[in-house]
């Protein structure tokens, strides 16, 4: 395939993958506002009053940066996992694997697709924000990179998810007892100064801390990571789980019949 004919290919996957879920907006995108929209009142109105301020801001300030990503790691990783899953089931991306689309625009198509659901929960997230606190803007650099790093690293994740998945059941099994509890305990609710130092240091174990940070400090100015070790650390992980879902796809084997 030449060029043109590559950039025909991708771009009809990713039309498709964003079909895909704005057809269905109740279900992909309204379900994730209605619930940080809870959140926002819960921890803004309520709890976030009696606590006070975090690392120099109000609670609410300091967790809706938290919150924004988890939306959009949430949905780049369940929209890839669902979608590529139930083509695999269908047998209809064998048809894909014997095209003569390259590999890797088959995995860009899926992930492009998986990480512009993300990002429009995100938006639609920080939208929400706005109502109940205000957010400086003190790098749009690091605030662009960071969310966009984070949701093509989930949405490569949920490829991988996919790919090894037999059954719908398996597609759960990575978020509710992998990625729920990562990102939980991933600093969005708090600030890891408040743990001891053993524990801080449990924490830095969890890559999620590191996103939720860089991100909060993209907003905020306020970090318990190093800013620029997380980027880097964020951009390795992006190529390694690449070329892991790129040899998946190249080898195939558990995804032709």
């Amino acid at each position: 395939m030449n060029y043109q004919q590559q950039w025909v290919a991708l771009s009809t996957l990713v039309r498709k993958e964003i079909r895909r879920f704005t057809r269905i907006w109740v279900q992909t995108l309204l379900p994730p506002a209605i619930t940080m929209a809870l959140y926002f009142v819960i921890f803004g109105k309520l709890i976030g009053e009696r606590i006070g301020e975090m690392g120099g801001f109000d609670y609410i300030q300091f967790v809706v940066p938290g919150l924004i990503m988890m939306a959009v790691l949430t949905n780049s990783y369940s929209n890839v996992t669902s979608s590529f899953f139930s083509a695999k089931f269908q047998r209809s991306v064998e048809e894909l694997l014997v095209s003569p689309t390259p590999n890797y625009i088959i995995l860009l198509g899926y992930c492009l697709g998986g990480m512009a659901r993300g990002l429009a929960v995100g938006v639609i997230v920080t939208v929400l924000s706005l109502f109940f606190t205000q957010l400086p803007i003190h790098s749009w650099l690091i605030v662009v990179s960071i969310v966009t790093l984070t949701a093509m690293l989930f949405a490569l994740a949920g490829f991988i998810n996919a790919v090894y998945a037999n059954t719908f059941d398996d597609i759960s099994i990575v978020p509710t007892f992998v990625l729920t509890p990562l990102t939980y305990l991933g600093g969005v609710f708090f600030s890891i100064d408040l743990l001891s130092e053993f524990w801080q240091s449990v924490a830095r174990l969890n890559p999620i801390l590191y996103m939720v940070n860089t991100f909060r400090y993209g907003l905020l100015g306020v970090s318990d990571v190093n800013v620029t070790g997380a980027i880097i650390g964020l951009v390795v992980c992006v190529l390694v789980l690449f070329f892991v879902a790129l040899h998946l796809l190249k080898n195939g084997k558990r995804l032709r019949a």
